[in-house]
């Protein structure tokens, strides 16, 4: 009988905040186990397998990062978007890194796929902002590509300790916010 108040979504919102804490890489359901109070099996009767509990994780820093870049890009249009929208997505990657690591590398099943709509309602804000530039629209998916490397590419660096110059980091963030615009606005 699965224990009083553990349910998937709690073992799912544990997993995530184990993965902080320790490291997405570092995430197993032995630790799991351990951090909610059960025995390893018993975290079967809420998880079906790791990958799934991965899969999970990925489906909700997905939809945690997209309604913040969401709310953070609210009413706003142009530069002023586009700031907002990576300073969200930075500030999330930097609060949630283990989480956030449950993105990348995953191929959705199909359309479907909760990875594949979280995914994409997690992009949608992004889109958003490029609404606001003038861009072909044959061109979009270049731009939302481009924008989400760039500034997810910062974001994990920075998570992961890559920046050990002594140029302040925030400079340089404001000055790739630049760039983009610049790009954005030349197309």
């Amino acid at each position: 009988m699965p224990r009083a108040g553990l349910h998937p979504a709690a073992v799912v919102s544990a997993g995530a905040d184990l993965a902080d804490e320790i490291g997405f890489g570092g995430l197993t359901m032995g630790a799991l186990a351990e951090r909610v109070g059960v025995r390893t099996p018993s975290l079967y009767k809420h998880i079906a397998s790791q990958d799934d509990l991965h899969r999970q994780i990925a489906v909700l820093a997905f939809t945690e990062a997209g309604h913040a870049v969401g709310v953070a890009v609210q009413g706003r249009s142009g530069k002023d978007a586009l700031s907002a929208a990576a300073h969200a997505l930075r500030d999330f990657v930097l609060a949630h890194p283990g989480r956030y690591a449950a993105t990348v590398g995953l191929t959705p099943t199909g359309p479907d796929d909760p990875v594949a709509v979280a995914a994409a309602q997690g992009l949608a804000p992004f889109d958003a902002v490029l609404r606001s530039y003038d861009i072909d629209p044959a061109d979009r998916i270049h731009a939302l590509r481009a924008m989400r490397s760039v500034f997810h590419g910062f974001a994990t660096l920075e998570a992961d300790g890559g920046f050990q110059w002594s140029t302040d980091v925030d400079e340089s963030f404001d000055w790739l916010i630049d760039l983009v615009d610049r790009g954005l606005r030349a197309r």
